[in-house]
Parts: structure tokens; sequence; C-alpha cells
């Protein structure tokens, strides 16, 4: 594995928020994203009492080579964790909320109304707060988006992840196709509805694979775009081809700008929901 270059090493900060923010989710039984998935930026964000909420359990029922979510037999559905994340936001005093799950396809909806009901509560229980959730493919079952989309969240973002190329290695059990899909049919279901993708950079893919997957998520309506440095969780998970200057990501992200991405964030650093509220200026 290569050696991490200076700018991609994190120093590590606690304080009384980030006590803060542990203690609320362990109160109220929660996970995030943060933890479960290895986030470099958890301690950042656990300062600033900000959290990606991980919704649905921590088991996978897919094994992504990149992630470092766990897979396995997913538990029941929590019936009471909707008022809980609400619960949560309120007590945080969130302005804006990323909420996520891991993949769920033993749900007949991919888990689709967990997800209408957790945008519900935090709108009944947190008004002022902006929703934006995280979904998976819900294996293109425009259905079950359509649940999604009538709950009325703010963005609506999934993750390509990658260049098409590289699916069979990255996410073998995903379809390029399938997600791009995804992306279109929330504007086609809800043209209010901003909605969001983001890759990794430094798995092998070339400059002119990333600018067609840019042109790809413009035809499909997509508003805001993210570009991250993949870092692998173990030498287990699909390895590292490269790390990228940050000089690269502002040259991608530039080229963002240009293809007509209403908000564009490309750093090392970057993941999908890191300053999410940024995009809808609430940073």
């Amino acid at each position: 594995m290569y050696q991490k270059p200076e700018w991609l090493r994190v120093r590590c900060a606690s304080g009384p928020e980030q006590k803060e923010v542990e203690e609320i989710l362990k109160r109220h039984g929660l996970n995030t994203v943060c933890r479960e998935a290895g986030c470099p930026n958890k301690a950042e964000c656990f300062s600033r009492k900000t959290a990606t909420f991980l919704i649905l359990g921590t088991l996978c029922t897919r094994g992504c080579r990149f992630c470092d979510v766990q897979k396995g037999d997913p538990t029941a559905v929590d019936g009471g964790e909707p008022e809980r994340v609400a619960k949560a936001v309120r007590e945080l005093r969130l302005s804006y909320v990323v909420i996520t799950s891991v993949t769920r396809d033993d749900l007949p909806d991919g888990g689709a109304s967990h997800f209408a009901r957790v945008i519900v509560e935090i709108r009944r229980i947190s008004r002022q707060t902006a929703v934006e959730v995280l979904i998976p493919d819900l294996e293109g079952d425009m259905a079950a988006l359509k649940t999604v989309t009538d709950a009325r969240p703010d963005v609506i973002s999934h993750n390509l992840e990658t260049v098409p190329a590289l699916y069979p290695d990255v996410r073998p059990q995903a379809e390029y196709g399938r997600s791009l899909a995804i992306i279109r049919g929330i504007k086609e279901l809800n043209p209010e509805i901003r909605s969001k993708s983001g890759i990794m950079l430094g798995l092998g893919e070339s400059s002119s694979q990333v600018y067609q997957l840019m042109d790809d998520l413009r035809a499909a309506r997509c508003d805001f775009f993210t570009m991250g440095q993949y870092l692998p969780p173990s030498r287990q998970h699909v390895p590292l081809r490269e790390y990228l200057h940050p000089s690269r990501f502002e040259e991608y992200g530039n080229v963002a700008r240009e293809k007509g991405f209403a908000f564009v964030a490309s750093a090392p650093l970057v993941r999908s929901s890191y300053h999410a509220g940024e995009a809808m200026g609430m940073g």
C-alpha cells in the first residue's frame, strides 16, 4: 500500500462538542456512517456537532470492495428509529442533516419507506432542519424512489462511486446504468428536489472516463457533485492505484463547474456528506 502523502494526514481532534455528539448518539441508540465506514473526517464533523446518521442497521446485504461497512444478514427494521433520529437532530440543533443507510436488498422497497418515515419525523420534531438523504440504488425500483421523493427531502443523493469500467471490481453487485436511472428519476418525480452524486478517485480511472461520467450526470439533471480520494480500508479491499495531488482535484472541480453543476466539492478529503449543507448555502 502506498505511503499516505502529507495532504491526507488528518490531525486528531477531541473536545466537548465531539463528546456531546457521541453521548447523544449512544443515548438514542443510533449509528453513523462516520463511525461504521471509518470516515477520516469523523473527529472534525463531531467537533462541529454534525454527523451523518446511518439507519436500517449496520450490516449491508452487499459487499462492495471499496467500503468498510460490514456485510451480513441484516437485523429487523427498528420502527422506533425514525423518532429517535429526529430527537437527536433536535438535541444537536442541526440546521442541516444527512441520513444514509446500508443497502437492504432484503426489504421489498429497499428501505424507502423507512427513509420516508425518518424524513417525516424530522419535519415534525425539528422543522427548521434541512434534510438530505443518501440512498442506495433501491434495485432500480422507481416506485420505491417515489416513496422517498413524496416525503420531500431537500436533497436526494445517490453515489455513482466510480466510472462504469471499474464497476466489476469496485461495485460488482451494482449497475452503472441503474444508479444513473435513480439519479435521473429524482427530477422526473419531483423537479424541486436537488439531486446529488459523488465519486472516488484513485481507483485507476482515466480523465476521459471521469469527464464522461460528469456528462452522464448532467444529462440526468444532477445538481450537486462531489469528488474525493479513495482510501482503501484494508489490504482486502480493492487496491489503491493513485494518490491524486490536490491540484488534480482542483482541475476536475473546475471542469465540473464548467459543465454546469450548481455545486461542486472536489478535494482529497471530500466525502459525499462532508460539509453537505454548503451546497444549500448552509455551511
